[in-house]
């Protein structure tokens, strides 16, 4: 019996190792989680070809080449969009000032070749759909934690990976209507703390809208998602749906300052 003592007491330090490790993921809140979400290591200095798909509810299809610029500006995100093809909206250009804390709405604008005109995104429009998808102004930023409330439904599985579902409802009227959803439901992958599916219940139409973020893997150390589906349905009639096709996914690139003003969002690539 001695000479089994060794091994029995690994295995009793193993097994509280493991139970202890296992313990704060498993006690953690609703709102625990969402801080860990937020927390989480999403790269620094990315540039990134996108594929923007739109379909129709005929399945009729239009394809949209991009290219992206994105910034890290200590805890905000700026971010250059170029529209290359096709022709309608070449030269079309998207940038953003995502600021981390809440109280002070992201700053966009939109460039329309055609007009030779950048148009500021008010908040009240901020809920529209941006470039004909089924992505809002809004979702093309990230949330403000403070700005959402969150429940912890239950855990479910997701591609094999055990997620938690969590609902997430605006604090207020203004962040309601900035986003246009009166609530979501969050899909977050339980190992590595991202969101890989989300339903979202529009304020207005009786719209709700799914989101399913595919292609997950790692590039240069960085969970990411090279694939963004949103689809927009309607008494469970599906009316359209986006698909964000990445490709080229490069992270601490030097991207410089100048990259991301009104000015080179005018002058272009």
């Amino acid at each position: 019996m001695k000479r089994h003592a060794p091994t029995a007491i690994v295995f009793a330090a193993l097994l509280l190792v493991l139970f202890a490790a296992a313990r704060p993921a498993a006690a953690l809140s609703a709102r625990g989680i969402m801080e860990k979400v937020d927390a989480r290591d999403d790269g620094d200095n990315m540039t990134a070809d996108v594929k923007m798909i739109l379909i129709d509810r005929l399945n009729h299809k239009r394809v949209r080449k991009m290219k992206v610029f994105v910034k890290d500006k200590g805890r905000d995100t700026w971010k250059m969009q170029f529209f290359l093809s096709p022709a309608d909206v070449r030269d079309t250009a998207f940038l953003t000032y995502d600021y981390y804390e809440g109280g002070r709405d992201d700053d966009q604008w939109l460039y329309l070749p055609d007009l030779h005109k950048t148009k500021r995104i008010a908040t009240s429009d901020k809920s529209s759909s941006f470039m004909g998808s089924d992505f809002s102004y809004a979702d093309m930023t990230r949330r403000v934690l403070d700005e959402w409330k969150y429940r912890l439904i239950k855990e479910g599985e997701v591609n094999g990976h055990r997620v938690w579902l969590i609902e997430a409802v605006p604090v207020s009227r203004a962040v309601e209507d900035r986003y246009g959803y009166l609530k979501s439901v969050l899909f977050i992958r339980q190992d590595i703390f991202m969101g890989v599916r989300a339903v979202h219940w529009l304020k207005e139409g009786k719209k709700i809208k799914y989101q399913e973020n595919r292609g997950i893997r790692k590039i240069d150390g960085v969970w990411i998602a090279t694939e963004l589906h949103m689809k927009t349905t309607k008494n469970r009639h599906t009316l359209h749906r986006t698909v964000m096709e990445y490709s080229n996914v490069r992270f601490n690139q030097n991207l410089p300052d100048s990259m991301f003003t009104v000015r080179r969002l005018e002058k272009g690539m």
